[in-house]
């Protein structure tokens, strides 16, 4: 017979795993300093987008998709057609349900907005018509922004013994609840238990939660917003390093203790309705009519964008590659911002070839700036460092040390500016200083943060082998073996912009939120070593003796480029490295003209000084309109506008040993690009759940992150401004299709042993198809590893199955 501190363990045990579930379901986000793209749906992806709706209209009143007259207005321009919508239809399980009319008329019928299932905090608002959830937001907010803060807040909150330990400390002194109606608040928070676990279990018994709280505890974790998300973002770190984390979880434990409270104080108002809404918390999550079909509008979009695809990459080039060595070949980030730049760069000169690759360029430097002690780590977040670098000057101690005492006066300078005892007095009695500051900021006639002008290096325990299988594996990924040009750039990318807390989200991704002119600099160093190329040549990679690598940032803002030319033992002829200028400023002119025709109120002049105008909330538009991910032969694309919505990843799979490159390209850069595809997706389709709202309106909280206004909950993703221009959106809302030259074959059996990676094909989150051998989309994953055969012409028109 079963005894009931069996029955407590169990019961304890349950709720455990259904709070670190809904940890679980939330995405990270990282700080401002360091802003990464990060999927949304990060939780979801075992599931599909229609369930995912599903869960998040049931607890976060969002649906998933745009507006049917957004759809509607595509079918009436044609650009989704018949086609689109029939083969969405043939994709639902709804096929034999309803008809291609059907489908249309639908989307003509616009819905009504859906509506969350209640908290607590709303319910007691319904009952006594105050703003109980503002309060549990302000409260919480508050405090979370003291205990996270990163050297903003004047008194920043006490970290001992973790986030629940400190808020507890914070919230029995706290009168505010208390003056605002929460009665008896602070003492009910001093009699709660001291661990989060023990806290979250009494109030799931207080609440009538029993073991199984469904989808509620998600819920109460959206309703902190941000907070949650950074909570995560610190766990995650946590795990990537093999440590464990509980901040999300105790934060999940604060969030219940102010619904505990709140119930205790008006159950006999609220019980009959909190009954209905927890039976509907812990009914299965399955996706109505209605969100089916969103989905399959959705599908539609997304079918139409792959069939404009298919039809450029079987377009003749219009461009034909010399047979004769390039005296410049130029590496970029595959961020879809570089396609328009290296289109316009092989536009110029028939002696240029540009290339993709992730733009950390294969190092995962963990490195600090010149004079600093900072460690920034310029990876893939979902990497862990595996090089060190620093920037230094030559043989020059006493530049070195002055530039130390400098900065230690800059950082002493601005802790003074924020110290409690200065902080309010300091506006009135130097605010005249920075006058002429502010005056040559405010007219645009300032300078941005640039790069380190100290060379990078690697740290000195990086021995010759090591930089040698470095440079190996890099250019092996790159499928740059043989061929090498007299020149060599290679490009990292930033933005250079003021006045924008989110510059950071505009840098590299894969150089984890920083610029990508370190890794870029490390690379042509070390590839110019004359010792490495020697090891390099035993393996069969023979570099010329007269190529010279070269490191360069491409400017995202204004599509210039800066060489580092200084960085080289021997100097340029001085014809050569005008001739490189010249190319790249050409390539600038041809992009800004380009990017101008989609940003608001800009000319191809005027892009240049948007990014140093205070006031201008678009200074680009990062990766808006990012829509497919292409890992094939640059021949394949060149020439061919896909207007700057394409991750372009050089990839030759006959040089490809063992399909290692191709499972590299698919478990890493191509699962970065769907965190910011998804990101977009998910900041335009549900802006109050995973947008970073408006940049007007945006404070900056804790250096850390953004809230609307004066306080609440923080806010993460993107700000409208970068989805939509005031008037229409300028990105839509596509996932990735994944397009990759290679036997497909071996894409299944990568897919096999990564069973992350599968599920966000199985799933839908992202849409993959295998180039065939003249560079034609042949081949669709059609999930559970079987493809589909989608040529014209195959079988008479009709896609025919195939298992791998």
């Amino acid at each position: 017979m079963t005894d009931m501190t069996t029955i407590d363990t169990l019961h304890g045990e349950a709720l455990a795993r259904a709070a670190d579930q809904a940890v679980r379901a939330i995405p990270p986000a990282w700080p401002l300093t360091a802003t990464v793209a990060v999927n949304p749906f990060l939780g979801q992806i075992s599931e599909t987008l229609d369930n995912t709706a599903a869960r998040l209209a049931r607890i976060g009143g969002v649906r998933l998709a745009l507006p049917r007259k957004h759809y509607a207005d595509q079918i009436d321009k044609g650009e989704i057609t018949d086609e689109d919508l029939a083969a969405a239809l043939q994709s639902s399980a709804l096929f034999n349900r309803i008809d291609l009319p059907a489908l249309k008329a639908a989307v003509g019928e616009e819905l009504q907005p859906v509506v969350a299932l209640p908290t607590i905090a709303e319910l007691a608002a319904r009952a006594t018509g105050k703003d109980w959830p503002g309060l549990v937001s302000e409260r919480i907010g508050t405090f979370a922004a003291g205990f996270f803060d990163q050297g903003q807040a004047l008194w920043a909150a006490s970290r001992r013994n973790g986030l629940y330990a400190a808020w507890r400390a914070f919230a029995t002194h706290d009168l505010t609840p208390e003056i605002l109606g929460l009665k008896g608040f602070s003492i009910h928070v001093d009699e709660t238990p001291e661990t989060p676990y023990a806290a979250i279990e009494r109030a799931a018994v207080s609440l009538g939660l029993g073991a199984e709280p469904g989808t509620y505890f998600h819920q109460l974790l959206l309703t902190v917003g941000g907070w949650a998300q950074y909570a995560r973002h610190i766990q995650f770190g946590a795990e990537v390093e093999g440590r464990a984390d509980s901040t999300a979880l105790e934060l999940l434990a604060i969030r219940l203790v102010f619904e505990e409270a709140l119930y205790a104080q008006h159950k006999t108002a609220i019980e009959s309705e909190w009954q209905q809404v927890r039976r509907a918390h812990v009914e299965p999550v399955s996706p109505d009519f209605d969100t089916v079909m969103d989905g399959l509008l959705q599908v539609a979009a997304e079918r139409a964008a792959q069939r404009k695809l298919a039809a450029t990459l079987a377009a003749p080039s219009p461009i034909k590659v010399a047979e004769l060595r390039p005296v410049l070949q130029a590496a970029f980030c595959i961020d879809v911002r570089s396609e328009v730049f290296r289109r316009a760069l092989e536009s110029v000169d028939p002696a240029v070839r540009t290339l993709g690759f992730a733009g950390f360029f294969g190092l995962g430097a963990s490195h600090k700036g010149f004079a600093s002690d900072v460690s920034e780590r310029r990876l893939p977040v979902l990497l862990k460092p595996s090089v060190f670098s620093c920037s230094a000057i030559d043989h020059d101690e006493d530049a070195d040390q002055q530039a130390r005492f400098s900065a230690r006066a800059t950082r002493a300078w601005g802790r003074f500016k924020l110290a409690a005892v200065s902080s309010f007095a300091f506006v009135e009695a130097m605010g005249p200083v920075y006058a002429g500051k502010l005056m040559r900021d405010g007219l645009g006639f300032g300078k941005g943060k640039g790069p380190d002008a100290a060379k990078p290096r690697f740290a000195p325990s990086l021995d010759l082998d090591t930089r040698a299988v470095v440079a190996e594996t890099v250019l092996k990924a790159m499928s740059l073996t043989e061929g090498f040009g007299r020149f060599v750039l290679i490009s990292g990318h930033g933005a250079n912009v003021v006045n924008n807390p989110y510059a950071s989200a505009l840098h590299c991704g894969a150089c984890g939120g920083y610029a990508g002119d370190v890794n870029a600099r490390l690379l042509a160093d070390l590839l110019n070593d004359q010792a490495v190329r020697e090891k390099l040549a035993l393996i069969g990679i023979t570099i010329p003796t007269d190529t010279v690598f070269l490191g360069g940032l491409h400017d995202t803002t204004t599509d210039t480029v800066t060489l580092f030319e200084d960085d080289l033992e021997n100097d340029l002829a001085a014809q050569d490295i005008v001739r490189i200028r010249q190319w790249l400023a050409q390539a600038g002119s041809l992009t800004r003209a380009e990017r101008a025709r989609r940003l608001p109120r800009a000319t191809g002049d005027s892009v240049i000084a948007r990014s140093k105008d205070w006031s201008e909330v678009r200074p680009e538009l990062g990766l808006a309109g990012c829509r497919a991910f292409i890992a094939a032969p640059r021949s394949r694309t060149t020439g061919r506008s896909l207007e700057g919505q394409a991750f372009l990843h050089d990839y030759v799979w006959k040089k490809d040993e063992g399909f290692k490159i191709l499972e590299l390209i698919l478990t890493a850069p191509v699962v970065v690009a769907s965190w910011i595809s998804l990101q977009y997706f998910g900041s335009s389709v549900a802006p109050s759940l995973f947008g970073a709202g408006n940049k007007l309106l945006h404070n900056v909280v804790g250096g850390i992150g953004v809230v609307e206004g004066n306080g609440g909950n923080m806010r993460a993703g993107l700000p409208w401004q970068s989805v939509h221009d005031g008037e229409n959106f300028v990105h839509e809302p596509l996932r990735l299709t994944v397009a990759v030259e290679a036997p497909k074959e071996a894409i299944t059996d990568i897919l096999k042993r990564h069973a992350q990676v599968r599920a966000l094909f199985d799933n839908g989150w992202l849409s993959l198809f295998a180039l065939d051998e003249q560079g034609q989309m042949a081949w669709r994953y059609a999930g559970n590893l079987g493809w589909t055969d989608v040529r014209q012409g195959a079988a008479s028109g009709v896609e025919q199955k195939a298992a791998s």
